[in-house]
């Protein structure tokens, strides 16, 4: 996996139960001589929750990537005549913005930044959070899936019993999967056990 020179746009949105475990995926592949770009929801940018302070996540991610965040739509939108990504990622992808995104709604940093990726066709990888993947948004999900330059980290139910419709991605395998979609493949297996690590 050599991810050195290139240049990925680290798009973050609101579930924040995840945070904790993106952030680290993010100075992995800084680490790993990747240029990190944050592309900021408004969530991202101005929501305290008992899982942080919105300041306390931005300091966070200015410490770990040295760059000017994208925070607003205008910012983000000359990713695509400036062909400046070689990757996108939206880690976490709330149901929300997998909706949107499915629908082709872009009202958000983030989203205009996955739009404008997708106007080069130029790879855009998905790391999904979000309660309701299996219920009303299960529609969206599955437009997804199949859809050209549009890659999923590795997911699964992260709380079968108590949240039937969850599906969290496996954000430890986050820099792996921008890896083989800068290659245009999918990582496999892309169903897996939330908690369980991959045996291959």
């Amino acid at each position: 996996m050599n991810l050195k020179g290139k240049t990925i746009g680290f798009g973050m949105s609101g579930s924040h139960c995840t945070h904790h475990e993106v952030l680290p995926q993010m100075k992995r592949l800084v680490d790993m001589g990747a240029r990190v770009i944050p592309i900021l929801s408004h969530t991202v940018q101005s929501v305290d929750s008992k899982f942080g302070q919105a300041s306390e996540w931005l300091q966070q991610i200015r410490e770990i990537t040295d760059e000017k965040m994208m925070t607003s739509i205008p910012e983000a939108e000359p990713i695509g005549p400036g062909k400046l990504l070689d990757c996108m990622i939206i880690a976490p992808c709330t149901g929300n913005s997998l909706a949107k995104f499915a629908n082709a709604l872009t009202d958000s940093p983030v989203l205009m930044g996955a739009k404008a990726q997708l106007r080069n066709q130029r790879p855009v990888v998905l790391a999904i959070s979000t309660n309701d993947a299996l219920g009303f948004n299960a529609a969206n999900l599955a437009r997804l899936l199949p859809a050209q330059n549009v890659y999923f980290v590795p997911f699964g139910q992260d709380s079968p019993e108590k949240k039937p419709n969850s599906l969290v991605a496996r954000m430890e395998l986050i820099p792996e999967t921008i890896d083989r979609a800068m290659n245009n493949e999918q990582i496999q297996p892309m169903i897996v056990e939330k908690y369980r690590y991959l045996t291959s």
